[in-house]
């Protein structure tokens, strides 16, 4: 196998590099950036709905406040299951098989959507809308970063955040201008082009776990070319993956290891704690702009600042149509600056914002000057363009580039349960920060916990951009074992 597999790499290095295999990398990755779009249809409608509710039976009784948080919390809580179960599936069975089945359970989704006739299926629909978060923090990060190049890795990666305010803008236009329930149509016809994912190959990196090394190099030059990088980053992927394969096997004949030990051993190792921390810490970064929760409680924020509900509709839209600029606008720095520069810079251009809009409003509320609703759209305006050009994109892309390969099912399965977990904690809790700390307080409260977590971001996390998955997980490993997994690679390849 290992002179079959020289004998391709001398043939197959010389060929030049195509368009082909970029191609072959938005194939696959189309489909996890379509499921981003449909959560944010999902997400986006139960901010245009509940007014549609109210008005239609003429009382803000029939939807509460707290079901209100619950409409759109509930769907964070509804993936705390999945997002332990997801990386145990993607573990044993590969990467497309939980697609599969998210298909198949968005379908059952759109349908209990479009043909409620009560809020209490509206739950019931948003719950199992939890799969959506649950894939997106796990598998999603495995496609992205194991499908990709590490060149247009950050791409896919901050394109695809995008496409999730794609779907609430579009979500809430739909609700603005026409019923509510036609935001399920177009996630039916979401639906039927995401039947491609029954069309993907297998993860090269998932084979290679698997032993199945013919395969793995196989696929990986269909998806990544036969380029000198690709080359190297296949061979890098291969030694590796057999070392882990004999490690297997001696601990397996060790009857001392028990599952447990491993587990604890493997979640006590620098490689596995120290990026878990760093990515906790920038997904509460973003979270905790409130950047998220202003976006589902758009109508409310406006109306209450501006009173003027015509004015709500109109900066819901503006708001939503600037996010995406600035998501867009921070996919392109995302090539020219660094990971650091982008995520902290930008946070803190839009922790300004929120300590001049707290300010701002605290003085209207004191009424030392008049309320403009343009100056008030305006501060949202670049509050909302610093925090979606940095922290609402990079967030995923560090976590997706700080995930380990050892152990990286267990690794997901953490992160995604704590990082649901926090996004639906503070959906769920912000209409009553909102209410009890005024519009005022509630800015202050949110700029001072970014700032918090910048802080502690600048002093500790790492650049990871142009490194390849291997490269960024020995930046967090001792350097003693380093040395000795390079000597056992070497070892490993030695004529015998």
């Amino acid at each position: 196998m290992e002179q079959s597999y020289n004998k391709d790499k001398n043939i197959t290095s010389s060929t030049k590099t195509s368009w082909t295999p970029l191609l072959r990398q938005m194939f696959v990755c189309s489909g996890v950036t379509l499921n981003f779009f449909i959560y944010g249809l999902f997400f986006g409608a139960p901010t245009v709905l509940i007014p549609q509710i109210r008005k239609e039976v003429n009382s803000t009784e029939v939807i509460s406040m707290e079901t209100v948080s619950w409409l759109l919390s509930i769907s964070g809580y509804g993936s705390l299951p999945w997002s332990s179960i997801f990386p145990m599936i993607a573990e044993r069975y590969g990467r497309k098989v939980p697609y599969v089945i998210l298909w198949l359970n968005t379908l059952v989704c759109v349908s209990l959507f479009y043909f409620s006739i009560s809020v209490t299926e509206l739950l019931i629909s948003g719950f199992l809308q939890g799969m959506l978060p649950a894939v997106q923090s796990t598998v999603a990060i495995m496609v992205l970063t194991e499908y990709t190049s590490p060149k247009y890795r950050g791409i896919f990666i901050t394109f695809k955040g995008a496409t999730f305010f794609w779907g609430i803008w579009i979500s809430n236009a739909i609700g603005t201008f026409y019923h509510w329930k036609n935001i399920g149509i177009l996630i039916f016809v979401c639906c039927i082009y995401n039947v491609s994912s029954l069309f993907w190959p297998e993860s090269p990196v998932w084979l290679a776990t698997k032993g199945r090394f013919e395969e793995c190099a196989k696929w990986h030059r269909w998806l990544k070319g036969n380029d000198t990088n690709s080359e190297e980053e296949l061979q890098q992927l291969m030694y590796s993956q057999k070392v882990n394969l004999r490690r297997k096997q001696e601990d397996q004949s060790d009857r001392q290891n028990n599952y447990f030990i491993k587990l604890f051993n493997s979640m006590r190792a620098k490689r596995f704690y120290k990026p878990l921390i760093f990515c906790l810490l920038t997904t509460c970064l973003y979270h905790f702009t409130g950047k998220l929760a202003c976006t589902g409680y758009v109508i409310d924020i406006i109306k209450t600042i501006t009173v003027s509900e015509s004015t709500a509709y109109e900066g819901m839209l503006v708001l939503d149509g600037v996010t995406v600029l600035g998501m867009y606008i921070g996919v392109f720095l995302n090539k020219l600056l660094k990971r650091r520069t982008l995520l902290l810079g930008s946070a803190s251009i839009g922790v300004m914002f929120l300590f001049i809009l707290s300010t701002y409003l605290y003085l209207v509320h004191l009424n030392v000057i008049s309320e403009s609703k343009y100056l008030t759209l305006f501060i949202l305006t670049g509050f909302s363009v610093a925090i979606s050009c940095g922290p609402m994109i990079m967030c995923m892309c560090l976590a997706s580039e700080l995930t380990p390969l050892k152990c990286r099912s267990l690794f997901l399965g953490i992160y995604a349960l704590l990082n649901n977990a926090v996004m639906a904690t503070v959906l769920k809790i912000f209409p009553y920060i909102f209410k009890y700390l005024n519009s005022h307080g509630s800015f202050l409260f949110y700029a001072i916990s970014t700032s918090i977590f910048i802080i502690i971001l600048y002093k500790v996390l790492p650049e990871t951009k142009n490194k390849t998955i291997l490269e960024i997980e020995k930046c967090f490993s001792d350097k003693s074992n380093v040395l000795k997994e390079e000597e056992e690679l070497m070892e490993s390849y030695l004529p015998q």
